[in-house]
């Protein structure tokens, strides 16, 4: 029992961080240190540590030659294929989705929509990034594709750290909600094909920007 309770807090320190990659908690080129995660999350160094190989394995993590684990760099074109693949599998996800909406899952999603556009207009970056997160995911989520998603989950982790950097971009801020207002039209009208198009645009648009700020080519 005491070795079954390890792995699950094993895999709760492995989900947490893999969370924070997810959602921008992290910066890219970040040395993550095991003592002081250990310390914010409450748990002894043992599972950081392991849940930190686990990242280091999975390629979401990078081990540098004296051992210190940092958050990846991303090369351009390493951006540029991350775009494409998101592209393909979000589009797909959210195709599906259209046409197994719930008319609950719509509402939260119109909800989110509506709170993006509340910490657009407040000037609250955190929040609508939280929120932008929460909003693709609940559309993914009604896919009913598990592994699309962990697939979706996964490319997320590697492209999370650098989402922030969109609501530094000024040109960007009036028009990120344009793409969302868009998805959740088709989403209520069950038209999949438009649901994948606008999700492919927004992706498409804020890796544009990301990439100017990166210095990738589009």
């Amino acid at each position: 029992m005491l070795k079954l309770e390890h792995q699950t807090l094993n895999d709760r320190a492995y989900g947490a961080l893999k969370q924070e990659l997810i959602s921008g908690g992290f910066s890219p080129g970040q040395t993550l240190v095991i003592r002081k995660l250990a310390e914010t999350f409450g748990i002894s160094t043992t599972p950081i540590r392991e849940a930190l190989q686990r990242l280091v394995a999975e390629r979401l993590l990078e081990m540098q030659n004296n051992r210190s684990i940092i958050v990846p760099l991303l090369s351009a074109p390493a951006f540029a294929e991350l775009t494409r693949i998101r592209v393909a599998v979000e589009g797909l996800a959210s195709e599906l989705a259209a046409s197994r909406m719930t008319e609950s899952g719509l509402v939260d999603i119109q909800a989110m929509l509506a709170g993006m556009q509340h910490a657009i207009e407040a000037g609250d970056a955190r929040a609508y990034l939280t929120l932008n997160e929460a909003f693709h995911f609940a559309i993914y989520q009604h896919a009913g594709a598990p592994i699309l998603l962990n697939m979706i989950r996964d490319l997320w982790g590697r492209v999370g750290p650098y989402l922030k950097l969109l609501m530094q971009a000024d040109h960007y801020i009036p028009r990120s909600n344009d793409a969302h207002r868009r998805i959740v039209a088709a989403l209520e009208q069950r038209n999949g094909p438009s649901a994948r198009a606008y999700v492919e645009q927004d992706i498409a648009v804020a890796a544009a920007v990301l990439s100017d700020n990166l210095g990738a080519p589009n």
